[in-house]
């Protein structure tokens, strides 16, 4: 959980959590030590409960197997995810780093600079490239979404 500091906007928070990537990326040598980081992430993951392995939480646009549930806390989006990939597993574990339990408008008004500013598409085959992609669009979506259903409630 990412809790609001006093006194840092929430989304300053966000782009804090860019920044730690950044930093961490830059600290790591060379690109084999960066993907064994990624595919470590990914299997720190949480669980992903079995009753959301289902072609309604199945992410389309990803050559492997993701799934993705999203659920709004206490106005925040809370968000889980998993993959049968390693690598696409650990790049799910830095989005949500970035993104899940966070006001579903900042995560709109945050663009994920921290995939450029690590060159990370430029390492990742075109495949997963466009599943980064198409997770990254799922996360907007599904804020954009709730950011309605927060308006519709007040």
């Amino acid at each position: 959980m990412h809790a609001s500091s006093a006194g840092l906007d929430s989304t300053a928070e966000l782009v804090a959590a860019q920044e730690e990537i950044v930093e961490t990326f830059s600290l790591l040598e060379d690109w084999t030590d960066r993907y064994q980081y990624i595919i470590d992430l990914g299997k720190r993951l949480p669980p992903f409960p079995e009753e959301y392995k289902t072609e309604g939480y199945r992410l389309k646009g990803c050559q492997s197997q993701v799934w993705i549930k999203t659920e709004l806390v206490d106005g925040l989006l809370h968000i889980r995810a998993t993959s049968d990939s390693a690598i696409v597993a650990g790049l799910i574990a830095l989005l949500l780093r970035v993104y899940s339990d966070r006001r579903p408008a900042d995560i709109i008004a945050t663009p994920p600079d921290f995939i450029r500013r690590i060159e990370l598409e430029s390492h990742l085959s075109p495949t997963r490239s466009n599943g980064l992609s198409a997770m990254i669009q799922q996360i907007r979506q599904m804020a954009v979404e709730a950011l309605a259903k927060v308006h519709r409630a007040s």
